[in-house]
Order: structure tokens, then sequence, then C-alpha cells
């Protein structure tokens, strides 16, 4: 098979930055020919030390516009896959599908005013290359990130969402953004303490956003482990807002990081 047959391309790490022992990022080269809306994934390959390959899927942080691609990975203890990523170093290769997957896309709605981006742990990924694209400041009066963790050291990507303010493509749209971190096993201060689900139920993440969770107004993505977006399902089901699908448009759209 020629390296045009191949349902993948070779890219070369730029960078390699360790947040916590358990979470880290990675920056490669990016081929030119690879599309991708924001809020979407790719197939990633590593190559083990027998010589076979081992595939995962990762949404992009990056921007469908950046020259490079970016993704935020967790290292899960003796696993397949993270084992073998998180050895890597700048200038080690890394095997990138060609096509790009996933419906966790602004096109899942067809309305709404307000966008709810609800992540736990590096479900961030995908909502970050929404946030640094114009379509969604575009389309919506007011967006919310709330990004849960366990412990304080792991809100990742905070100089980014704090840059977001700062871009000149974003002049005079930026004040649209609200952040909300949220951590469940420790009080910090600025930060809100549950989970998600319990700060939906007792009202308290609505108090923090200055907005209501609507049916009329608001559209939400989930992006996470399962558990948290089983669970936030059902809370947003009984405020009668559903799961957006091609033949009957919703209030809510969701993606499992697990």
């Amino acid at each position: 098979m020629t390296a045009s047959e191949e349902k993948f391309t070779r890219q070369t790490l730029l960078d390699v930055q360790t947040l916590t022992p358990n979470l880290f990022t990675l920056r490669t080269t990016r081929d030119a020919g690879f599309r991708f809306r924001a809020g979407q994934f790719a197939r990633l390959g590593v190559t083990k030390a027998d010589g076979s390959t081992v595939w995962r899927a990762y949404s992009m942080v990056s921007a469908p516009h950046d020259e490079h691609l970016e993704f935020f990975s967790i290292v899960v203890p003796e696993g397949e896959f993270t084992s073998e990523l998180s050895r890597l170093k700048e200038g080690d290769t890394l095997m990138v599908d060609k096509t790009a997957f996933g419906f966790l896309t602004l096109d899942r709605f067809v309305d709404g005013r307000d966008l709810w981006l609800l992540a736990t742990g590096t479900g961030l990924a995908p909502f970050l290359s929404i946030l640094q694209d114009l379509e969604v400041w575009q389309r919506f009066e007011r967006i919310i990130l709330v990004y849960s963790v366990r412990q304080a050291a792991e809100l990742a990507y905070q100089p980014l969402i704090d840059d977001l303010k700062s871009r000149d493509y974003l002049e005079g749209v930026a004040d649209k953004l609200l952040y909300i971190p949220v951590v469940t096993r420790e009080e910090v201060a600025g930060a809100l303490h549950g989970r998600i689900t319990t700060l939906i139920e007792n009202g308290e993440l609505e108090r923090a956003a200055g907005l209501d969770l609507t049916p009329e107004h608001s559209r939400v993505m989930l992006c996470g482990n399962p558990q948290m977006i089983e669970d936030t399902r059902a809370v947003l089901k009984a405020r009668d807002m559903n799961l957006s699908l091609t033949r009957r448009p919703g209030q809510v759209a969701v993606e499992n990081y697990w």
C-alpha cells in the first residue's frame, strides 16, 4: 500500500506538556489535507515495542484554522494506548487518521440563544476547539463554559481560556463567554463545589451564570465520562430538554469521553 492509499498520515510531535502526573497535552504537525469541524475527533495511532499499532479517538483542542493539531490526554494506569502515548517526546511520530469524526458540533442545533458547554476532565478538549472558532460567537448571545475536575490542579488550559478575550478576531464578542470552574473533591476559591448534576438540581449553576436552563433558550453540549453524561441527560430531560437528533432537533448534544 502506498502512502497515498493509507488511511492515516504520520505527523511529528512539536511539543509535549505534562500538566499533572496524570494529564498531558500533545501538539503535532498537521497534514495540509486534514479537515475537521470544531468539536470533532480524530483517531490517533501509536506503535508499540512489538511493532503493533494501537488506535484511540481524541478530540482536537486546536481550532479548524490552526496549522497544528493539539490533543489533551489522561494517563490510564497500565493503559495500552496512553502509556505508549505519554512516553512520546518532541520529534517522535504520531499517526493521525485522515478522516475526522464526531457529531459534537454546532450544527446539532438549529436555534438557541445560550450555549452551555459542560465538561469533565479531558472532555474539555472539543469545547476549546469550538471556542477558538468564530462560528460559536456569531451564533449565540451567551456562552457558558463549565469545567469540572476533582482537584484544582487538574483545571487545565486556563491560559488559553483567559486568552480568548484578547484575540483579535473575537474583538467585540469575547464578553459573551462566562467561565465557571467546578472542583468536586476540594473547596477552591472562585470555583463551584459539587457534581454538575447537583449544581443544576439545586440551582447553584444557574445562579452562578445568571441564566436559566430552559428548553426555549438553552442548548447544552456534554462531554466527559459516561456516568456524568447519563446523569446530566436525566436531569435535563426532567426539564424537557432532549437529545438533538437529525430527525428531531433538540436541546442537548453529547460525546462520551472515557
